[in-house]
């Protein structure tokens, strides 16, 4: 069954698929050069980061909608279950580097963005960016069957250690997102190499009927 999927964002990444892989990965002192900026307190430290998770998410699903069809529109709107945040928690130390400089340090740490990247590494280090938009863009099907169209975003967390000049180290958690896409699945179509966690089976469990063959792993 051929589907035509678009999705309108600031960053938007159109996915076509049944399933989006994660990844998750941890760290148990891997280092970094920070990232200067103008407004950081205390520049060219050295970040510590831990407990590193990089994981697709899911942040929205609708139900499930019948198509009898070729070329019908899916008319069922998305429903937020995630409001995915770009943001930074100090525990210790806040006044040696600003949230901005933390942000863009994991982005180049996590592989997001590459160091002096002005593009994907600032959206990403926005504390202001809103949320991704779940109305945007349309959806039709080229063929039928019971369909679930869900939305999910590649989420970056982690925590981390900030040491600078002679002063006492900062500590705390860093959360932020750089991809966002939409996907469709077929309740009667195994969702092939399925794993736990990932947006697609997530979505077919809430919205398929129970023991539907796209939402068994």
């Amino acid at each position: 069954m051929k589907i035509k999927e678009t999705l309108l964002s600031a960053c938007a990444v159109a996915v076509v698929l049944v399933g989006t892989a994660a990844c998750t990965s941890g760290g148990g002192g891997a280092t970094a050069k920070a990232t200067p900026t103008a407004d950081a307190v205390c520049e060219g430290g050295v970040y510590s980061w831990f407990n590193v998770d990089k994981r697709d998410v899911l942040t929205g699903v609708a139900e499930k909608e019948k198509v009898d069809r070729k070329g019908a529109g899916l008319t069922h709107a998305l429903t937020r279950l995630h409001t995915p945040r770009t943001a930074v928690t100090f525990e210790k130390g806040s006044r040696a580097v600003d949230a901005k400089a933390v942000l863009q340090a994991l982005a180049v740490h996590t592989g997001v963005a590459e160091a002096g990247d002005d593009g994907v590494s600032t959206e990403f280090a926005d504390v202001h960016r809103p949320a991704q938009n779940l109305d945007g863009g349309g959806t039709t099907i080229d063929g039928v069957g019971t369909v679930v169209r869900y939305a999910w975003v590649e989420q970056v967390t982690a925590d981390f250690r900030y040491a600078c000049g002679d002063g006492k180290p900062v500590t705390g958690r860093a959360t932020g997102w750089v991809v966002d896409g939409s996907g469709l699945l077929e309740c009667a179509t195994p969702i092939e190499n399925a794993k736990e966690g990932e947006p697609a089976l997530a979505a077919a469990r809430l919205s398929c009927d129970p023991g539907a063959p796209a939402a068994k792993a």
